[in-house]
């Protein structure tokens, strides 16, 4: 059966401005990093994806490098946007990054170089079938390239109507103010600004919200729950259904499982009880509690968890004596895999 979204799509959902753009980007935005590649099968994915645009979660977030295999996450997503979402496509947010390792070669090794940037979009474009992206993000910071070259590629990238707009991912505060200030220049404005960002990585914080503030980007928050530590799933040991177990799941690592970070989790989950909310759902809104803070990607491994954290946009106030609480137990848990790029170091 052909697929028809929800008529009330748009009726729950709540929708920030992007920086000082008139760009609108909801809350909650899906991220495609894990569960979309050829391990997962395709009838979950496709259950996932209509689930969060039936949530009127418009914005979905992809990178060349996403699978496992490199590459499938677009080619899966492409398939299902040509069988469901090509109707929406004009009510879509659709991105791409790259920066990552991506194919064989001194030109595919990732970084920032303008044949690398380039020539990763077009393959992109072609796995997903489409003509443009509405964003597309170097992904990471690359002191081997002149930030120059980098800026450059997005901006032809945007000025070759490939990409509607321009971001960037895991770039520290400096760097942010330097690759703004170039883009301005270029006459193609970045966007956006896509750094991690939980209850255990709270990087962001220092320096790099007051500098998207000050240059007028918007900042979309990736792995919010970090990586599910900060869920349910974890306050009673490793479940064998966990990503850790599963293909492409290397990236959650043993040590983010200490029982440090599970005890400041269980005392976080109990906050979260006294709120009525479950521990993603608070972790979520306590992200979205900044203004800077346009929008959280989430990940899923079934529609109902989407549904769930959907469910975080009922309760989005804290008190002070909550964020008090919460700041007790909110520390640093040596979670953040992108905090050298981050630091303008080599990752």
């Amino acid at each position: 059966m052909s697929y028809v979204a929800a008529e009330g799509r748009y009726e729950r959902m709540a929708y920030r401005f992007c920086g000082r753009s008139g760009l609108q980007l909801p809350a909650l935005s899906l991220g495609l990093w894990h569960n979309f590649g050829d391990a997962t099968a395709l009838d979950t994915q496709r259950a996932i994806l209509r689930t969060a645009f039936d949530l009127g979660i418009t914005h979905f977030d992809l990178a060349n490098n996403y699978g496992p295999p490199y590459g499938s996450a677009e080619t899966n997503f492409g398939r299902l946007f040509r069988e469901d979402f090509a109707p929406y496509r004009d009510e879509l947010i659709i991105s791409t990054k790259a920066g990552w390792d991506m194919w064989p070669g001194p030109y595919g090794q990732g970084g920032g170089s303008r044949k690398y940037l380039l020539a990763s979009l077009d393959q992109s474009l072609a796995r997903m079938g489409l003509d443009y992206v509405d964003v597309f993000y170097s992904h990471r910071f690359d002191p081997d390239s002149p930030l120059e070259e980098t800026m450059g590629a997005l901006a032809t990238a945007v000025q070759q109507g490939k990409a509607l707009y321009a971001g960037i991912s895991s770039y520290s505060a400096r760097m942010t103010r330097e690759a703004a200030r170039t883009m301005r220049e270029l006459q193609a404005p970045l966007l956006i600004h896509q750094p991690s960002y939980s209850m255990l990585n709270r990087w962001i914080e220092e320096e790099l919200l007051d500098a998207l503030g000050s240059e007028g980007m918007g900042c979309i928050v990736f792995s919010p729950l970090a990586q599910g530590v900060l869920t349910d799933k974890y306050l009673s040991g490793v479940p064998e259904d966990s990503r850790i177990n599963r293909p492409g799941g290397d990236s959650l690592e043993p040590s983010h499982l200490s029982e440090q970070n599970l005890a400041h989790v269980r005392a976080l989950n109990e906050i979260a009880r006294t709120r009525g909310q479950s521990m993603a759902q608070m972790a979520l809104a306590w992200a979205l509690r900044d203004p800077r803070v346009t929008s959280a990607l989430i990940g899923a491994s079934r529609p109902q968890q989407v549904t769930e954290n959907v469910g975080a946009l009922d309760n989005l106030a804290f008190t002070s004596e909550e964020l008090a609480a919460i700041d007790g137990h909110a520390k640093e848990g040596g979670v953040d895999l992108w905090e050298r790029p981050s630091h303008d170091e080599r990752p």
